[in-house]
Formats: structure tokens, C-alpha cells, sequence
């Protein structure tokens, strides 16, 4: 079935609700895709783009209902990526005569993919222009790199619509068609998350190519993209977003994410975040286990931070498998303008840390003194950790933090110098969310039933996690 996006433009493009995995698997795509084609009538009969391989078959039939298919009279390819151009080869098999135009970068990439060097190929380069009827001429402005060498973009006079490729994208599936009619929520968190797993490694690429277009003056009614919505009501709002993102984009947030074998990795997570959050409670702090958390989410958050920690069991000197792949995944998208710390627990050897500290180095980060632990943190070693997390964040600051009062050392020696706790408190272990409640005690550790906090041994283990007393707030 086809959508209107104008009076002479339609989508004719496949809803893919079912696809979790885009380039290969290294995209998760929750929210499932769309595979953007758009049909012009004008004087000339003109198809933009076709769809994803699989839907080769459907696509052309679904096609033959539209418009016959003979007196189609260009095929316009803005990417050759099989999710872009995937169809050609069924389409093709119908009008093997048809002219199609890209890049001249994309007629290797096509023949690559379909095997087709007969084909009419026409190249065109930024400002070529091609008639199309009624007063109305397609203006292709090449894009290399963005996100591949043969990427281009079509402008269609008139109508002033633009064919923006994967540009103002996102990898998001609805039955509506246009941004205005969509969840906002929803389209800006997957806006963000194809920016930073995608496009983020040619961030100066963007503000270029961005700034040189807009020098063309062109009027903007519409920003029909290769996967998503399409941009009709204020379309220049995902312009503006991408010259922010682009621009070395950080929030005041800092993500701490890591592997761990036996939870002690996870300890230190846990406190450095309690550090952080106590001397600065303005900032967000995202914590994230990488073998058990969404990759993609993880990248988009880093993306939105000023800094990122990273942890890692030692095993066998190195770092757990999975930390290094993200630690590659960082170093390929090239995030700038951020900082980076390393922690990690080990046993007789420490060297998975200083790993990831030459790694985020290599990455790009702007890296602070690295913290280790060994064996399972004791008291002693979370209170370090929950120091070193007040460091960074006076370190990491975008704003200034007041001096906790003299003979102070931290939020938690503040409540304990404060009549907080008392009998009928319960308290809540901060590290695994075991609940002391004085009406019941402890039997297990001979605390009978109404003993408050403050009668508690400061022997007393949390029969949960196995920390003492100080990991414990008011609940």
C-alpha cells in the first residue's frame, strides 16, 4: 500500500516490524525499520531508492500496482546498500532498459552487490540537475561518507522535498509515516541512538555537508529519509539536532559500564556511582553491565555523556572479552570532547586496568587516574571507591560543586553525624536493596527483634551482599 507524501510523491516503500538486527548484529532494532522508497509522477515517472533484498519480490509487485512498470523512467539510487538497493535486481529483471543514476562511487558498489555491469548507469555529481516535468528538477548533492563513499542526496524542486538517505534517519517502525504523527518520545530516543552508533564517527562530515547545502538556499517543506518517518511538520528540528550532535555533544551525565566474574567489578560500579551521585546529585549516572545490557543503548549513552568509566574483572591478565569489544567499539566511533577513567577488581595479578586505560587513551579520551581493587572490596576499598567517585565528579564538573563542610568526608559520614537512624528506621543496603527492618532484626546474626540501626553490631554483615553497616541508608 502506498502514502501520500505530496501530490505527485509517494511512498511505496516495506514496513519491517520483525528485523532486530541490522548490519549483521551489530544494531539491535528494537523498534523494528523502515525500508523508504518514494515513487515521483511528474512529466517523468521517477522511483527513488527501492528496499531491503529479502522484500525483492513483494516490492516489485506491490510496484506493479501503483504504476506500470514500463513507463517508469528513472531509477535514482541514493545509497547501494542492500536495505537501500536491494530490490534492483528483481526491478531491473522487469525494465532492464531503465536509466539509473548515482554516484559514480556507487555504480562499483552496485555491480558489487547485483553483478549487473550492463545496466544504463548514468553518474552524477553535487549540482548536476535532471528534468523531470512540470517545472520541476531533481538537484543531487553528493554526501561521500556519510555514511558510505557513494552516498548521495536528492532535492526535488517545487515540492522542495528532500531525499536525505540515511541522513535524519532512525531505524524505527510505525504505521504512520510522518514525524508529527508519531510517539516524540520514541523518535528522538531512536534519533539519538542511530546518530551515536552510526553517523557519530563522521561528525565533522556532518556539520560540513550540513553547512554546504544550506548554502544552496534552498526552500525546505520536507525531509523524506531512507528509514523512519519522514520530516514534514518543522523539518529543520532534526537539522538543527544533528548540527548540535555533531558538534562534540556531551549532557551532563556520566556512564559507568563493565564485566565482572564474581560481583566485585560490580561493587565497585556500585560505589564510584554513590560517590559521584553524592557530590554531585545534579549529574545523571547510568551503570551498565556489558554482558547483560543492550550494546547499542550502552554506545548511545556514552555518546550523551562528559565521561565514562570502565571496569573489568582481570582473567588471565586481560580484560574480560567483552569489555575489550566495546573498548573497539569506542575506538571506532571516535567520540570527542570526553573524558575516561578505568577501575577493576583482581586477584594476583591486576593487569586488566591498565589495559583499558592505554585503550581509552588510544580512543581518544581524556583519561583520569585508573582505580583497583583486590579480592572483594572491603569497607575500607568501597569507601575508596565511592572517593574516587567524588573526584571525578569535582573533576568531571560542567558547574560548580560546593565544598562538603569542613570535617565532613563524604554524605555518608554527614548522615552518620545525624540522629537519622533511629529505632524505627528501617534501612536499605544500597549495594543489593536488602531491607534492615528493627521490628524483625536479624536472627540469623542474633539481632532480636527491635534492635535499632544504632544498636547493630558494627560486626554485622548484610545478609545479602555481605557488606558492613556504612553501605546502608535510611530507608
Amino acid at each position: 500500500m502506498s502514502i501520500q507524501v505530496t501530490n505527485t510523491v509517494h511512498w511505496v516503500g516495506q514496513k519491517d516490524w520483525e528485523i532486530r538486527d541490522f548490519h549483521g548484529t551489530e544494531y539491535k532494532t528494537h523498534r523494528g525499520s523502515s525500508y523508504n522508497s518514494y515513487l515521483i509522477r511528474e512529466g517523468k515517472n521517477v522511483l527513488i531508492d527501492t528496499v531491503d533484498h529479502k522484500f525483492s519480490r513483494d516490492f516489485v509487485a506491490n510496484l506493479a500496482l501503483e504504476i506500470d512498470l514500463e513507463t517508469l523512467d528513472y531509477i535514482i539510487i541514493n545509497h547501494a546498500e542492500e536495505d537501500h538497493a536491494g530490490a534492483l535486481t528483481e526491478l531491473m529483471a522487469r525494465i532492464p532498459n531503465t536509466p539509473i543514476y548515482c554516484t559514480s562511487q556507487a555504480i562499483d558498489s552496485i555491480t558489487g552487490h547485483h553483478h549487473h555491469p550492463e545496466w544504463r548507469f548514468h553518474t552524477v555529481k553535487t549540482g548536476d540537475r535532471l528534468d523531470i516535468g512540470n517545472g520541476r528538477q531533481l538537484i543531487f548533492i553528493e554526501t561521500p561518507m556519510l555514511h558510505w563513499p557513494d552516498s548521495m542526496m536528492t532535492y526535488m524542486t517545487g515540492d522542495a522535498v528532500l531525499f536525505s538517505n540515511d541522513a535524519f534517519g532512525q531505524h524505527y517502525c510505525d504505521e504512520h509515516l510522518f514525524n508529527d504523527e508519531v510517539d516524540q518520545a520514541e523518535l528522538y530516543e531512536q534519533c539519538a541512538r542511530y546518530y551515536a552508533n552510526i553517523l557519530t564517527p563522521f561528525s565533522r562530515l556532518v556539520t560540513a555537508k550540513i553547512n554546504e547545502i544550506l548554502a544552496f538556499d534552498l526552500p525546505l517543506q520536507m525531509i523524506a529519509t531512507s528509514h523512519g518517518v519522514v520530516w514534514r511538520d518543522n523539518p529543520t528540528q532534526i537539522v538543527a539536532q544533528y548540527l548540535t550532535w555533531a558538534a562534540d555533544y556531551q549532557e551532563d551525565r556520566i556512564t559507568l559500564f563493565y564485566d565482572t566474574m564474581s560481583s566485585n567489578t560490580r561493587l565497585m560500579a556500585d560505589a564510584i556511582a554513590q560517590g559521584i551521585h553524592s557530590a554531585d546529585p545534579s549529574v545523571a549516572v547510568k551503570i551498565y553491565n556489558v554482558s547483560r545490557h543492550d550494546k547499542n543503548e550502552i554506545l548511545t549513552q556514552i555518546f550523551r555523556s562528559k565521561g565514562v568509566l570502565v571496569g573489568s574483572s582481570t582473567m588471565n591478565n586481560v580484560m574480560m572479552p567483552k569489555v575489550a569489544g566495546m573498548l573497539e567499539e569506542l575506538a571506532g566511533l571516535r567520540f570527542r570532547n570526553k573524558k575516561a577513567s578505568a577501575f577493576g577488581s583482581f586477584g594476583w595479578t591486576g593487569g586488566a586496568v591498565d589495559r583499558i586505560q592505554t585503550r581509552l587513551m588510544d580512543a581518544g579520551f581524556d583519561v583520569a587516574l585508573s582505580l583497583k581493587t583486590q579480592w572483594r572490596p572491603d569497607n575500607a576499598a568501597l569507601e575508596a571507591c565511592r572517593e574516587h567517585g567524588r573526584k571525578i565528579a569535582r573533576d568531571w564538573a560542567l558547574h560548580p560543586l560546593d565544598e562538603a563542610p569542613a570535617g565532613v568526608n563524604s554524605e555518608l559520614d554527614a548522615r552518620a553525624a545525624t540522629p537519622a537512624a533511629d529505632a524505627g528506621v528501617s534501612m536499605l543496603c544500597t549495594v543489593c536493596q536488602w531491607v534492615y527492618e528493627p521490628a524483625i532484626g536479624e536472627p540469623i546474626q542474633d539481632i532480636a527483634p527491635g534492635t535499632a540501626w544504632s544498636d547493630v553490631p558494627d560486626t554485622f554483615l548484610c545478609p545479602g551482599c555481605a557488606l558492613g553497616k556504612d553501605v546502608f541508608d535510611p530507608l
